[in-house]
């Protein structure tokens, strides 16, 4: 399976995998899935009310928005997810690590047209085959490309993990780093031991060391990790 390399806010490099064509085929299914059922009450309304629906045309126009707009305002809403992605634990991200804007997800959804109704998605399935990051031509324009996530199910796959009883803090100053860097130092830190990556795991320490302002004996992993436990001890109640 193919990985892309991103650039975090932290400058530490980390690895992610690339979701394949079959898993944003079968998001795109799912999310017809949710289309079908909103016809449906659709349906059920317009019977309810004796075909008022399809007799107003403006009715029919506002009905249709919510299907028209459904990628843009999911993905813009659910950071780069619509409900097919979730399902499919898959999102769109920036291939330069800075977070997606409004107007990439606008860019993506307005050449959808050009990617998946012309040829019926063989533009995009040729795009993305050729490009070698994952990017349909939308994506490309964009900046983004879609990648697989981890399933995410305890509180030690949130920002803050569970507090250990009696534990004790061992770096006063993770007073100074904020949720955005825990964040990506449980993401890095998960991403590079699965892939073995310890010169991102080491340049993470040292990053965070700088901000932190401190030096430290640990090994990397075992100094992130306690800064992890550190940080949640420390906001977990606050």
């Amino acid at each position: 399976m193919e990985n892309i390399r991103i650039q975090t806010s932290q400058n530490v490099d980390i690895e992610y995998e690339l979701a394949s064509i079959g898993d944003r085929i079968l998001a795109t299914l799912l999310d017809y899935v949710f289309f079908v059922a909103y016809f449906l009450i659709l349906l059920l309304i317009n019977t309810y009310t004796k075909g008022f629906m399809v007799k107003n045309v403006a009715m029919i126009v506002i009905w249709m928005l919510p299907v028209l707009l459904y990628d843009l305002v999911c993905e813009a809403s659910l950071q780069g997810r619509s409900f097919g992605k979730i399902i499919m634990k898959i999102k769109v991200v920036k291939v330069d690590g800075t977070p997606a804007s409004f107007g990439a997800y606008l860019l993506r959804w307005l050449l959808r047209i050009i990617d998946t109704r012309l040829l019926s998605g063989g533009v995009a399935l040729i795009a993305i085959l050729i490009n070698g990051k994952g990017q349909r031509v939308g994506d490309m324009a964009a900046g983004t490309t879609v990648i697989k996530l981890k399933h995410r199910v305890s509180i030690n796959d949130t920002i803050l993990n569970k507090p250990i009883p009696e534990y004790q803090l061992v770096f006063q100053e993770v007073s100074k780093l904020t949720d955005n860097d825990i964040a990506i130092i449980k993401e890095v830190m998960l991403v590079s031991l699965r892939t073995n990556n310890t010169e991102a795991i080491d340049k993470l320490a040292k990053k965070t060391k700088a901000i932190m302002n401190i030096s430290s004996n640990l090994p990397d992993t075992e100094f992130l990790a306690t800064v992890v436990q550190d940080y949640s001890f420390y906001n977990f109640d606050r």
